[in-house]
């Protein structure tokens, strides 16, 4: 079981910047999926998720507007659009597999974890 970020860097504060997580169809077409992100010294948090069809999905108040989750079940990707970034999106972001078709705001809820590929926001 694989999953695979990519799409990390140094961005300028307000760009943008688009995050890929690949996966297995075995692992994810039934599933939801999320993306979390750590920064350095705290808990991993939820950024957004999205059902296993891509029909609805939530954020993080904290990036709502900024980010868009999406994924194409063909080539089994998610991916994480993000724009308007700012200093404090700094981090490791992971993909991650739910347990269930919709996925929920704690690791708690999901079974299958990413490397993570850092994207590092400068001033």
């Amino acid at each position: 079981v694989q999953l695979q970020a990519s799409g990390g860097g140094t961005v300028q504060a307000g760009g943008s910047r688009r995050l890929s997580c690949a996966t297995s169809r075995r692992t994810s077409s039934n599933n939801g999926m999320a993306w979390f992100r750590q920064k350095a010294g705290k808990e991993r948090e939820f950024v957004a998720r999205i059902n296993w069809n891509g029909s609805t999905s939530y954020y993080a108040d904290s990036v709502k507007g900024r980010f868009t989750i999406s994924r194409d079940r063909a080539k089994n990707i998610v991916y994480l659009q993000m724009n308007s970034l700012k200093p404090d999106d700094t981090a490791v972001y992971l993909c991650a597999t739910a347990l269930s078709t919709s996925g929920g705001s704690s690791p708690r809820d999901y079974i299958y974890w990413g490397q993570g590929t850092l994207v590092t926001v400068s001033s």
